[in-house]
């Protein structure tokens, strides 16, 4: 089972775009994935038409050691793919895990128990340096770094580099940096705009050794796949696709 969180400490960068369609697409190609949603706005959870009702277990009660983690796992309309959901109480969580004296672990262990059942695990992360983001980087073998295309994507690179860094120098992070990707990347029909140019190249001269992949563009039509939860391709987008597609392939190799 392959372990990898979507990791950025701003919000609006791309992390549940990314692990959406990034899931839906190894899914798709017959893998069995489970989808975390780590983010107590639980936009992950939204966008796979999952509620959370009062008597069912999410994912702070897997955290929290109330119920085994297959009890928080739910089926998707997607064959194959699977998702363990966000609630507004994980907000609640941070305290548990900071008193618990191995909170970067916590996740990593209780994840022990299904590691059989699937061949990913996907984690959507909460944008900040909270005791959520640290389990779940924590538990993860390889991090995906989404960043929007502007100033804003760069200082989150610079912030969640130092993070990461201070991680894995404490080695609660022991994986590797798939690659940086850049997000809402604005191209005027054939051609990339001067600031996306210019900001793609500011994020490799800051992450020196990473690859930063494919940029995905700024676009509608990233909503409209959302919206009749289908893969871009089955849309007639196979150019939108291909950061996903070429994801897959870092997570094939990783």
């Amino acid at each position: 089972m392959k372990t990898c969180s979507c990791i950025s400490l701003s919000g609006g960068q791309g992390k549940t775009t990314t692990i959406f369609f990034t899931a839906l697409l190894l899914a798709s190609q017959g893998k069995k994935v489970l989808a975390i949603d780590a983010d107590p706005q639980a936009n992950l959870t939204f966008y796979l038409n999952h509620e959370v009702q009062p008597s069912q277990p999410s994912l702070f009660e897997v955290l929290t050691g109330q119920v085994e983690p297959e009890d928080s796992i739910y089926e998707t309309q997607y064959p194959n793919l699977f998702l363990m959901p966000a609630d507004r109480g994980l907000f609640k969580v941070s305290d548990f895990l900071s008193s618990s004296g191995t909170g970067a672990f916590v996740l990593r262990i209780r994840l022990k128990a299904v590691a059989d059942l699937f061949d990913y695990v996907l984690i959507d992360v909460q944008p900040s340096r909270s005791q959520l983001c640290l389990t779940a980087v924590g538990a993860s073998q390889s991090v995906l770094i989404p960043v929007e295309a502007n100033v804003k994507g760069v200082n989150s690179l610079v912030d969640t580099l130092d993070f990461l860094q201070e991680q894995t120098h404490l080695e609660a992070f022991t994986g590797q940096i798939l690659g940086v990707v850049p997000f809402r990347d604005r191209w005027v029909g054939n051609t990339q705009t001067i600031e996306g140019r210019q900001n793609i190249e500011a994020m490799r001269e800051l992450a020196p050794g990473i690859p930063v992949l494919a940029s995905i563009r700024e676009s509608e039509k990233f909503k409209n796949a959302i919206r009749q939860g289908k893969l871009l391709a089955d849309l007639g987008q196979r150019d939108l696709q291909y950061p996903f597609e070429q994801i897959v392939e870092a997570l094939n190799h990783a």
